[in-house]
């Protein structure tokens, strides 16, 4: 595919501001939903400590080992991990004996909005020693989804000491050119001088990832809304995953012009020329038991996108647990976190690593 950036031209203040308005409408049809029963529930918890841009979530009354630190994806809202009780990741851990914390991203402002990989790594330090000194020293093992695995790594290679060890779901780390129709479309669309000073609404975002893969997030929703609709759970589901879609939340586009430049253009986690905070990661600095989850039929982070790094790992405890994704889910991108067949085959398997490596 040949790259022909689209110029920033379009990327000025009125372009901005007209999807900013996106988010706000997008976000009322949400709650219109809401309105109608399809909103969140989620556990009771409390904030433990925050930052400009983030806050931490304590699930767990009392201090519990092992814990396990929840990085959220920016993208969107975070309950995405506790939707309903019955496929709700959060809660299926607490039943589990886990202490759960989850690092919650804010919407970027104009006063956030320079914010790029290494303030994002340094919040993750900052809940990683939370945690333990919560936790009497005992260090967490820290999971994350998407953007947010992809977060959790490069912050975890410049410090593998602070943490037990890392769980990826659907995380990709590895961007080789024509490895990913989505990486590739994504590089085409996004301009390289993205201006790294104002916030990037998150409605362009949406609409930059259903150009880049109109089959993951247009076709396949329809298809699987038609699939579920015989099956009462599945169209609940799916119908709560589309209403979680609507809330939008800006990203910082220092933030996005880095993850472009740094890891999609440049490949530079998988090649070690990326640093974070000042230090060189890659596959060699994950010196720690890691885990990591693939849905194999899922076109945001393919198998290419984890497997390369996961084998150049030094720890010898490196594994990957490939998913066939399901029905009932919305996106497949999703569904590791809101899938019946996942909550019941897979998470018993991340569990059982995660107490094996307590």
């Amino acid at each position: 595919m040949q790259t022909q950036n689209v110029s920033t031209d379009g990327l000025d203040t009125a372009f901005r501001a007209y999807f900013g308005l996106s988010d706000v409408m997008r976000r009322a049809q949400g709650d219109a939903l809401s309105a109608l029963g399809l909103g969140p529930d989620e556990c009771p918890h409390r904030i433990i400590a925050s930052g400009a841009h983030w806050r931490l979530r304590d699930y767990a009354p009392d201090a519990v080992s092992p814990s396990l630190m929840v990085v959220a994806a920016p993208i969107k809202r975070p309950y995405i991990w506790d939707l309903t009780p019955s496929i709700s990741a959060i809660r299926y851990c607490l039943s589990q004996g886990l202490g759960i914390y989850l690092l919650e991203w804010l919407p970027a402002s104009r006063d956030t909005g320079n914010n790029g990989l290494d303030e994002y790594a340094s919040a993750i330090f900052e809940c990683i020693a939370t945690i333990s000194q919560r936790c009497a020293g005992a260090k967490p093992f820290v999971i994350g989804h998407s953007l947010g695995g992809t977060l959790a790594a490069l912050a975890i290679a410049a410090a593998p000491e602070s943490v037990r060890g890392l769980v990826l779901l659907g995380a990709p780390l590895c961007f080789e050119a024509g490895e990913s129709r989505f990486r590739d479309a994504l590089v085409c669309l996004i301009p390289s001088d993205l201006s790294g000073e104002e916030p990037v609404p998150g409605s362009l975002l949406s609409q930059m990832s259903a150009l880049a893969s109109p089959g993951t997030f247009i076709w396949s929703r329809f298809q699987d809304a038609a699939l579920s609709v015989t099956d009462r759970q599945a169209m609940d589901i799916h119908a709560r995953v589309e209403r979680w879609a609507l809330d939008e939340g800006a990203l910082p586009g220092k933030l996005v012009r880095e993850m472009i430049e740094q890891l999609y253009r440049e490949n530079g986690f998988f090649l070690g020329t990326l640093h974070i905070t000042g230090k060189r990661v890659g596959p060699f600095s994950l010196s720690i038991p890691t885990l990591a989850v693939v849905n194999t039929a899922d076109e945001v982070a393919p198998s290419a996108s984890v497997k390369p790094v996961i084998d150049a790992i030094p720890a010898k405890d490196a594994r990957i647990i490939e998913y066939p994704g399901e029905t009932g889910v919305c996106l497949q991108h999703l569904g590791i976190l809101v899938g019946r067949k996942a909550r019941a085959e897979v998470w018993p398997e991340i569990i059982a690593w995660i107490k094996a490596h307590s």
